[in-house]
């Protein structure tokens, strides 16, 4: 039997990935090692996804500390998907804390239990912020603590890639904003904020936003293991991102479209944007109230994530979603959040 071990499993990448090694045979079962059950963490959606297959087992585990458990039979994969990652919501301590000792700990564990094959989510957040174009070659120049700790996280799987170098293929994965069904991410806030009237753009319908489709980036994972198969390569980094990364208006356009709505979004200067929401954060953050216009996301919002996807583009990967292929399947699969 072949079994793959997913750290961070039930997120929202996790469950996806593991999905789609099932209905590709890829493995016969997987299991999906999380600091918590689905029912703590997960959407209703993924939870379901989780449930329904009785090939995919939950192991409830803390990447941040020695990894204990063992599965009791071989494991040909290993997907390291534990991290945190959104900004803003954590303190710096807290990206490194997981994101490098989870690199330590999973890549001790593939070692201890003869694991030759490992696939890392990175990001693309150590290029740092910069209006210029991107790929793989571009020097990476963090300007936060998570993009700092991903880079970090790069190196640590580079290593154990290197001990045994003909033998251990690595793949790392650089993606943009990663969207789908039950993500709750940025990509889901913009169709809300849409849908509800509330969207504005700040001068920025031109930005450009790397960013992928969830079973998209999945797809590209398996392409390139087998990519490596077929070759002497055994280390491979790619961008990932639709080619190119979408505008802000394409998006919105593509959710007026796939939603079957005309919204009229208008336009505020940045300037106005920015201090407005300073002054809401200024209110809300002592009251401990959530709300959706925070000045780091505003900030996001005005820059570009120009990231080229020049791995997939020059070694043939071919898509299978647009944008808004990707949106017609994700309100298909999960209608609910797209009203």
């Amino acid at each position: 039997m072949k079994n793959a071990v997913i750290f961070g499993g039930t997120g929202f990448i996790g469950v996806f990935f593991a999905k789609l090694l099932l209905e590709k045979n890829e493995v016969d079962k997987v299991y999906l090692f999380d600091i918590e059950t689905p029912e703590v963490k997960t959407s209703a959606f993924r939870q379901k996804l989780i449930t329904s297959d009785s090939r995919i087992e939950v192991i409830v585990g803390d990447v941040r500390k020695p990894i204990e458990w063992k599965p009791g039979c071989d494991v040909n994969l290993v997907a390291n998907f534990a991290a945190v990652h959104r900004e803003p919501g954590h303190e710096d301590f807290e990206y490194y804390q997981t994101n490098l000792l989870g690199a330590e700990n999973v890549c001790a564990w593939a070692e201890i239990n003869n694991c030759s094959k490992i696939v890392f989510t990175s990001s693309i957040s150590p290029y740092g912020p910069s209006e210029h174009e991107k790929n793989e070659n571009s020097l990476p120049v963090p300007a936060t603590a998570y993009g700092g700790s991903k880079l970090a996280a790069e190196k640590i799987h580079q290593i154990w890639q290197a001990r045994d170098s003909n033998n251990r293929q690595l793949v790392i994965t650089r993606p943009g904003v990663v969207f789908g069904p039950g993500e709750g991410g940025n990509v889901s806030r913009l169709i809300k904020a849409v849908l509800k009237r509330y969207f504005v753009y700040t001068g920025n319908q031109n930005t450009r936003k790397a960013g992928t489709y969830v079973k998209e980036l999945c797809n590209a994972i398996l392409w390139t293991f087998a990519q490596q198969d077929k070759t002497s390569v055994r280390v491979s980094l790619f961008n990932m991102s639709m080619n190119p990364g979408p505008s802000i208006k394409e998006y919105v356009d593509a959710v007026c479209k796939v939603a079957h709505v005309k919204r009229y979004v208008p336009s505020i200067p940045y300037s106005l944007l920015i201090t407005a929401a300073h002054t809401i954060d200024l209110i809300a953050k002592p009251l401990s109230i959530k709300h959706p216009f925070s000045p780091v996301r505003i900030r996001k919002l005005a820059r570009s994530n120009n990231i080229l996807p020049n791995f997939l583009v020059e070694n043939g990967y071919t898509y299978e979603y647009s944008l808004e292929s990707a949106f017609i399947d994700w309100k298909k699969d999960c209608p609910e959040e797209w009203f």
